[in-house]
């Protein structure tokens, strides 16, 4: 694949990247489930931010793979993709037995995808290289993350929540049981069996 091509979206169950990219993470599985990332340590009163400028959406947008060259976006641009989040969050919330408080009801998280899911997406191209292009205004970008959001629950994807208490993550589970637990091996459930160690040899002490 040749420097600016690749897929529209990368697939479900595709080889993956790597989990930081840019500052940012993405251990969901697809982009449509990596975006509310983008928000911290939102159970937390201080949460933080990691869409804090028109910037950042540009390069979440090439850290993601959707594009190489992602187009200059405005503070309209950044709104929109926090409350496309937020919605993306609050469904996978109340339809996945996730736990957290959510920031709205299923109707207005409903809402809000179906309308950004409807603004005109970023348009394909298949290059010499036999690889798709995506090319578009930033409204377009976030308008076909919105799609995948809309494909991916739709279609009764195996949607988790990492079971680390200090964790909001979400992720499409592709393991071949059904039973991935964590986020991350790397980081979440690392950590979560180096607490069983040390519960264990206090117990046993």
């Amino acid at each position: 694949m040749r420097q600016g091509d690749h897929h529209s979206i990368p697939p479900v169950g595709a080889p993956p990247l790597a989990e930081e990219r840019d500052g940012f993470r993405f251990r969901g599985g697809c982009p449509a489930i990596d975006l509310p990332a983008t928000l911290q340590a939102r159970l937390k009163p201080s949460p933080r931010e990691l869409l804090a400028t028109p910037e950042d959406v540009r390069r979440w947008m090439g850290a993601a793979g959707l594009t190489d060259t992602a187009p200059p976006a405005d503070e309209g641009d950044l709104a929109l993709a926090r409350r496309l989040r937020e919605a993306i969050y609050d469904l996978a919330v109340h339809r996945h037995g996730g736990s957290g408080p959510p920031g709205g009801s299923v109707e207005s998280a409903l809402d809000v995808l179906n309308q950004v899911a409807a603004l005109p997406a970023a348009t394909p191209a298949l290059s010499q290289a036999g690889g798709v292009r995506l090319s578009g205004p930033m409204t377009a970008f976030i308008a076909t993350v919105a799609r995948d959001a809309v494909h991916l629950f739709g279609s009764g994807a195996p949607i988790r929540q990492c079971q680390s208490p200090a964790c909001t993550l979400f992720f499409v589970d592709t393991s071949r049981a059904g039973d991935r637990r964590w986020c991350s091996m790397k980081g979440c459930g690392t950590k979560a069996k180096v607490a069983e160690f040390r519960r264990r040899k206090r117990e046993g002490a």
